[in-house]
């Protein structure tokens, strides 16, 4: 397989490193003018006339997982994963402009009344539980330890005693699919607040790409319903509620849509979350129409992290084990600093 360039390109002077780790405001009418001049003295061609059609799935480059004192700023073991993922991640967009034919970001997209957020759960004091330190079980709704807080079914719409049944099949669910347990997280990617935002450098670069090389930025929502959480953008994690109704659907249309392409290269945070369910998802997938199509994903393992939160999580051995479980399906692990074109040819 051969894509349309066998270089990488050199990176723009507007980028900065060093502001990788800031929020600002992305020029976009200057951006758009330097974007347009570039690929006229790079000769870089619009992407529709791509042989080879590439895409860069960039999972949840939010704010608010990638900016230090951000909600849930992506650490990993180093304490400055996201921040140091999301400069080669820059480099690498920037390098390879003329061969990345689509980029699709997803965005983690929630309101404060959502099953995974404190004020959804209540004890017999009222109070709620306490973020990234409180996981709830099967066990800890049967015992009445925590329960749906009466108030959050009222503001949704829904029945309480609805809701309730509703909150024990789920976390019950998760278990029997072999999910991670109901976390309760701190509120995050929260809708039109300034954490749902993708990281400022990434959304530069991302502009940058969509007017050289004319192809439209495909921005993919997910996880706004209330009743489930969604790591992975392919699907929520249960389908099913307990009446055997669907909660939410499976993401068909960008199933089928990466399937297509020539190649996938996937990157984002976290590693051990939205990252991995979305990959294993894909190869859920993939493994029921053709095994051999694990080997048009490439994952840029150095532009990603796991959670941790140090004497609380860890999920590096996880994540680490779950890549090691996609290399062994077909999938390719490689580095931002590789040229696409090297990696294509050699898989």
């Amino acid at each position: 397989m051969n894509t349309q360039i066998t270089t990488q390109l050199p990176i723009p002077p507007h980028y900065h490193p060093e502001k990788v780790s800031e929020v600002w405001r992305v020029p976009y009418q200057q951006r758009a003018a330097e974007a347009q001049a570039w690929a006229k003295e790079h000769n870089i061609k619009p992407a529709s006339i791509d042989k080879t059609h590439i895409c860069l799935l960039l999972i949840d480059v939010q704010n608010t997982f990638c900016i230090p004192d951000f909600e849930l700023f992506v650490g990993g073991k180093s304490g400055t994963g996201a921040v140091d993922d999301n400069r080669r991640l820059c480099e690498f967009i920037y390098r390879n402009l003329g061969a990345i034919a689509t980029i699709i970001p997803t965005m983690d997209t929630h309101t404060a009344m959502q099953i995974f957020h404190p004020i959804f759960w209540v004890n017999a004091k009222g109070e709620h539980p306490t973020p990234a330190a409180s996981s709830i079980t099967p066990a800890d709704i049967e015992k009445g330890i925590w329960k749906v807080n009466p108030a959050v079914a009222f503001s949704l719409g829904y029945d309480y005693e609805f809701l309730e049944k509703h909150a024990c099949h789920y976390v019950k669910q998760l278990t029997q699919n072999g999910k991670y347990p109901l976390t309760v997280w701190f509120y995050h990617s929260m809708l039109g607040g300034i954490g749902h935002a993708l990281v400022s450098s990434v959304e530069e670069a991302i502009f940058f790409h969509c007017i050289a090389r004319n192809s439209q930025t495909q921005f993919e929502i997910k996880g706004d319903n209330p009743l489930t959480e969604n790591y992975s953008v392919l699907r929520p994690e249960v389908l099913e509620g307990v009446d055997k109704n669907p909660i939410a659907q499976k993401n068909t249309r960008l199933i089928k849509q990466l399937l297509e392409f020539d190649a996938v290269i996937i990157a984002g945070q976290a590693k051990s979350h939205c990252v991995a369910w979305t990959i294993d998802d894909l190869l859920t997938e993939i493994q029921q129409i053709d095994a051999t199509l694990a080997r048009k994903v490439y994952l840029l393992e150095d532009c990603t992290s796991p959670v941790v939160v140090e004497g609380v999580v860890d999920y590096t051995e996880q994540a680490d084990a779950a890549f090691e479980r996609f290399a062994a399906a077909g999938m390719h692990l490689v580095k931002s600093t590789e040229v696409i074109n090297f990696f294509l040819t050699h898989s």
